[in-house]
């Protein structure tokens, strides 16, 4: 059995206010796709209120930029939610409510178990990636870090 899980922070620049039209076919499909991570094997955590939102998190400073961040237990895990379940649709729909991104928006690093990840802790891995390439302090999908 791992000691450790694996952390994962997403940042997005929406093209609108989440209440307006541009951003309402992503906004009404949140309670889905994260009920869809709450129920997935290998699902850990996630960012959220009480009220089961993350859209109120702020990052960078930026109130254009929304996030989400999640803990699992492995990567296999992560991208059977992210790539092989329903979740792959609002990837393929991002174009029509975000912008895209010349910096990398998602980073992955290994957390111990039980280890809550914070914001700020998800930022410097996000601003390590950027900086160093993937590295086992910071890594993507692509070029992943295995513990």
């Amino acid at each position: 059995m791992s000691h450790f899980h694996l952390a994962q922070l997403n940042i997005a620049k929406a093209k609108d206010e989440l209440t307006s039209i541009v951003m309402k076919g992503f906004v009404d499909r949140l309670n889905e796709i994260n009920t869809l991570a709450d129920d997935s094997l290998g699902f850990v955590w996630r960012l959220q209120t009480e009220e089961g939102d993350a859209t109120s998190f702020k990052i960078f400073d930026d109130p254009s930029l929304i996030l989400n961040m999640s803990v699992w237990e492995n990567i296999e895990s992560l991208r059977n939610y992210v790539y092989k379940s329903v979740h792959i649709e609002l990837i393929r729909g991002k174009n029509e409510w975000f912008h895209k991104m010349n910096t990398p928006h998602q980073v992955l690093w290994h957390v111990p178990v039980g280890h809550i990840p914070t914001v700020r802790e998800g930022e410097a891995r996000l601003l390590h990636l950027e900086e160093h390439g993937p590295t086992e302090h910071a890594f993507t999908f692509a070029k992943p870090y295995i513990k």
